[in-house]
């Protein structure tokens, strides 16, 4: 064997320039679905079926291109562990001249894969993972010089470099680069009233033997598996983006920020999960999405809030991660300690949005940006959660997320552990933003505008204690100055009012009673 060609669980690209040079009539591809290399809660059960039944199609897709696959199920006794452990197994049974493998999602797993090779003696070649569209280079000369990595400047020089929505001159069409705006709207008391809720694909035998696999094997993993609904191939992935621009990007922008009772998909594409398998092609979605605008299918502000979101925050989010690997994972700038609550893997607690957003996750390993940011991981962040857990929380339990984008999401976006890295100020608000964006307090024993007393919201209480507590660390960052300000403004008995509240809080929460 001349090259063996390490494929991971998140790197399914048939198009991948990686094939280009190899021949498979003298090079193999190796592919394990045990293909985590870290110790960690365990994962969702749909991300476990999601991640499989998308490796085994690919397997079989590429055998029937001529490819020789050596392929380990999780079913195999006994198996590798993990993908470098698997690899040092094939490297002894195959004698490859080399290894070829493209870059993981993961740093630790990209020096675990280094050292496999180099004890083996066996050169190793990493090629750039060409599914997505800035480089490691790219970005670096980006960032280079910037005090602030801020995402709208490095947005508009995407949008430049691919000629997304951009006149000759390259400025904006429309006059401007983000419509931010109009894409904030509530649904008011009538809700979204009756919304294509996007395509359900048929399980062949190859997706159902996976299904029953992670309902046997995997019983006790946390999820459920009744609505598993996400593609699993190539063609499946362009159905389901055909699917979103006809029906739901017209409105995707104005309403991509509210959420409502028992709706979880809303207007939302859905489509982050084959993206980040590589099922998907980004610049593709992209495009499609502007010439949906471009045709007067949709408006410019729903087009432009689903462009931003890929060709914006997804290589964005990558970048930043690449560029502060591997330390970056570990920060805590804002030395939080508290425990992962139990109720984030069971959904058990009188807060409604908290029970109703992680009732969608333990459902079907998913929920948009909102609840994640600003009901999630808002929590997290005013409790003072550790970053480390909740990361590890979201990455087990969300169908799309791998280190790459959930590190700095969470971390980074949602908990400001980064210092501001990828958001420039924590993304602070009181119950009083959920209760304008949802219809989630209406049902809920908690009365959003209180801070104090036994009926106050554990947010709207702790949101007032984190502007108290973290007053100094936070008065040199301008954008904080209006919440700060209103925070100075309340006396001491008031703040000390709150204060009391959030104990009870944090130990009503500890026993499992909030």
């Amino acid at each position: 064997m001349r090259t063996l060609l390490l494929v991971l669980r998140d790197q399914l690209s048939r198009d991948a320039a990686v094939f280009e040079a190899l021949d498979p009539a003298r090079d193999a591809v190796a592919m394990t679905e045990a293909d985590v290399h870290r110790t960690r809660s365990p994962d969702h059960k749909q991300q476990l079926a999601l991640g499989w039944a998308a490796m085994r199609h690919f397997r079989d897709d590429l055998r029937e291109r001529g490819w020789t696959v050596h392929y380990q199920p999780i079913t195999a006794d006994p198996g590798a562990d993990d993908a470098p452990d698997y690899l040092r197994q094939q490297i002894e049974t195959h004698a490859p001249e080399q290894v070829c493998v493209t870059e993981p999602g993961r740093y630790d797993l990209l020096r675990a894969i280094e050292a496999v090779c180099d004890e083996a003696g066996v050169p190793l070649e990493v090629h750039a993972d060409d599914h997505f569209l800035a480089t490691h280079r790219t970005f670096e000369q980006w960032a280079e010089g910037r005090k602030e990595l801020t995402l709208e400047y490095f947005y508009r020089e995407q949008r430049r470099a691919h000629d997304v929505l951009v006149t000759d001159d390259g400025d904006p069409v429309g006059g401007a680069w983000n419509f931010d705006d109009d894409n904030q709207e509530s649904f008011g008391a009538d809700g979204p009233g009756m919304i294509p809720e996007g395509p359900s694909f048929e399980r062949d035998n190859v997706t159902e033997d996976v299904l029953d696999r992670v309902r046997t094997a995997h019983a006790n993993a946390p999820g459920a598996l009744d609505d598993f609904r996400w593609p699993v191939t190539p063609a499946q992935a362009e159905a389901a983006l055909d699917d979103f621009i006809e029906h739901r990007l017209p409105t995707f922008g104005t309403y991509q920020d509210a959420m409502w009772t028992g709706r979880p998909f809303l207007y939302h594409s859905r489509l982050s999960a084959a993206l980040n398998l590589k099922l998907l092609d980004p610049l593709d979605a992209v495009e499609r999405a502007a010439q949906a605008y471009h045709d007067g299918h949709a408006p410019l502000n729903a087009v432009e809030g689903f462009v931003r979101q890929i060709l914006g925050w997804r290589e964005f989010v990558r970048g930043v991660y690449w560029l502060r690997a591997p330390e970056y994972v570990d920060r805590n700038a804002l030395d939080a300690t508290a425990d992962l609550p139990d109720f984030y893997w069971t959904g058990d607690t009188d807060m409604r949005c908290l029970r109703e957003c992680i009732g969608q996750v333990r459902e079907h390993g998913y929920a948009h940006h909102i609840p994640r940011l600003m009901v999630m991981g808002l929590f997290g962040l005013l409790y003072g959660i550790d970053p480390q857990q909740m990361n590890d929380w979201h990455e087990a339990m969300y169908v799309d997320a791998w280190e790459w984008v959930s590190a700095p999401n969470m971390i980074g976006m949602a908990l400001y552990a980064d210092g501001g890295v990828v958001g420039t100020k924590p993304y602070t608000a009181s119950g009083k933003y959920i209760n304008r964006m949802s219809n989630y307090c209406s049902h809920c024993r908690y009365d959003p505008d209180a801070a104090t007393g036994e009926d106050a919201c554990p947010f709207t209480s702790l949101y007032w204690n984190f502007l108290d507590r973290h007053q100094e660390r936070l008065s040199g960052n301008r954008r904080m100055n209006f919440q700060l300000a209103n925070v100075r403004r309340k006396s001491e008995e008031d703040l000390q009012a709150i204060a009391e509240r959030v104990d009870e809080v944090r130990a009503m929460t500890e026993a499992g009673t909030i």
